[in-house]
């Protein structure tokens, strides 16, 4: 088995509707430019209040992707 070789970045994603639409706007959206994405770990998360409630969410997440030649 070859070495493999990564690179991770950061990037927060956001949503009215919830922490996981938020990570998944994220991580779409790096795979219209980022290619053999492997992995994302959670950094942060927060979240807007809006009279009460909770009115959005920001997630902050690390992608880890392959250095190819």
């Amino acid at each position: 088995m070859p070495d493999h070789i990564y690179k991770k970045i950061e990037l927060t994603g956001s949503s009215s509707v919830g922490i996981q639409e938020a990570i998944e706007n994220a991580v779409s959206k790096a795979a219209k430019t980022i290619h053999d994405m492997r992995w994302f770990e959670v950094v942060e998360t927060r979240g807007h209040i809006a009279d009460g409630k909770v009115a959005h969410w920001q997630v902050t997440i690390k992608i880890g992707f392959s250095l190819t030649e």
